[in-house]
């Protein structure tokens, strides 16, 4: 990468890191607040943790087309500015209705799709998944970091503390985008990275991408009803205080990190990604098993504990390359948008269902309820196809090759190793899926813009 890129890469982790930050801290440390909140409820604690995902879900799509059309950063700021207006207005109220309005506005910020959209704009063809690969890193970090973070604001500063820190991390990430973030010189529509209104319905009927949609929706939902009750069983089951709930966090996470990543080496290097899918949900289920009988006993509550982060971490990692292999040439974007947005969704009945059935049957019941998700998720992990280890690749074209952009398309079809073309004439772009193990490079040369 150039050094517009690798300022690009690091600013917009930056960015998405202090957002995502924000948003996490709140997960290990709510439901432990239920009695100093007004008119709290199990059922309402586990909205509140939710709702974020359903206004989330609601406008990343919406918010993505508009920055095609009035620009990147006017649409980052905005949300920027939407999210540290919900962490102020939670951080001053006690009563949970005015918390759950406030989380809902929190979430009406999404810039996810636009973020990714900036990306592309300020990163070579040939660069753009690096960049984007640094952006999806801050994701996993901001989770772990919240987690250790979240619960020791919290013994310090109260409730409202956490939310006033998320108000200032928005503060900061606005500085970054005005300060710190280049400008792109021109603002394209990118198939690869960003959201085209015209393929959002081919997504949509692909039953393939339907299945991983459904896929992230139920490991989202499995991971957000299980945070409405988990950190009640450190302090009321373990007896931790809440300053001593990183010292579970942190070595799980780290744990299961060190575990998933030869699972993900074997699943892409040896193309073992459906049959390390599967073992990954198996993981789940049995966790979800093991929580729900275990809650008192601490070393097969760890033990629970770190096979659904091992299995969790694993699939957050392979979902979306399914996602890319799955999708055709040209639609990886949108589809990547639709698979975001089903993935919010699933946060939000997470915690609203998870809360209600807290409310309803208690702890055991929300594992219960844990193990029936994890047992469809299964099911549809079976049925997933097979899929093909093609690599998605990017490259301008030159004038020449622009010229007549059909034949151009029948010539790179015609060359070994390639099974998809897509010409965008605005980009002056090629998209292509290729087989690299029969796949000549060189020959590329003669349509590649120097």
């Amino acid at each position: 990468m150039n050094k517009l890129e690798t300022r690009t890469a690091l600013s917009l982790a930056a960015v998405f890191a202090a957002r995502m930050l924000g948003l996490f801290m709140i997960l290990p440390i709510l439901p432990l607040f239920a009695k100093e909140l007004q008119n709290s409820t199990p059922f309402l604690i586990g909205l509140c943790i939710g709702i974020y995902g359903l206004t989330q879900a609601s406008l990343q799509i919406p918010l993505g087309l508009l920055s095609d059309k009035i620009g990147r950063k006017p649409v980052i700021i905005g949300g920027l500015l939407v999210f540290a207006f919900g962490s102020v207005i939670a951080a001053l109220s006690d009563n949970i209705y005015v918390i759950i309005l406030a989380r809902a506005i929190q979430g009406s910020g999404a810039i996810a799709a636009t973020t990714m959209a900036l990306a592309a704009d300020l990163s070579r063809e040939d660069h753009r998944a690096k960049v984007m690969a640094f952006i999806g890193m801050s994701i996993g970090i901001a989770f772990a970091v919240a987690m250790v973070v979240g619960p020791l604001i919290s013994q310090v500063a109260g409730l409202s503390g956490v939310f006033w820190v998320t108000a200032v991390l928005a503060i900061i990430g606005i500085l970054l985008i005005q300060f710190v973030v280049p400008t792109p010189t021109l603002t394209k529509t990118h198939r690869d990275a960003g959201i085209i209104g015209d393929y959002i319905k081919p997504v949509l009927q692909q039953s393939t991408l339907l299945r991983m949609n459904l896929s992230v929706f139920l490991l989202h939902l499995l991971m957000t009803a299980n945070f409405t009750v988990l950190p009640l069983i450190f302090r009321d089951y373990l007896n931790l205080e809440t300053t001593q709930h990183w010292k579970i966090y942190l070595p799980v996470l780290l744990i299961s990190i060190i575990v998933s990543l030869p699972m993900i080496i074997i699943a892409e290097k040896y193309r073992k990604i459906k049959v390390m899918f599967v073992i990954a949900v198996v993981l789940l289920v049995l966790s979800q098993g093991l929580l729900g009988i275990s809650q008192a006993s601490f070393y097969p509550l760890m033990f629970a504990f770190l096979l659904f982060f091992i299995g969790f971490n694993f699939l957050e990692a392979v979902q979306p390359s399914l996602v890319a292999k799955y999708s055709d040439v040209n639609t990886k974007g949108t589809a990547m948008g639709v698979y975001s947005s089903a993935q919010f969704l699933g946060i939000f009945f997470g915690g609203t269902v998870g809360g209600l059935v807290m409310q309803s049957w208690g702890i055991s019941g929300v594992f219960i309820f844990g193990a029936l998700v994890a047992i469809v998720f299964l099911i549809v992990a079976v049925s997933l196809p097979k899929p093909d280890f093609f690599k998605n690749q990017v490259f301008k074209l030159n004038l020449n090759a622009l010229q007549n952009i059909e034949k151009t398309r029948n010539e790179l079809l015609a060359l070994e190793g390639i099974k998809q073309v897509a010409i965008s004439s605005e980009e002056r772009v090629a998209y292509l899926k290729i087989d690299r193990l029969v796949f000549d490079e060189s020959k590329l040369t003669k349509f590649k813009s120097e």
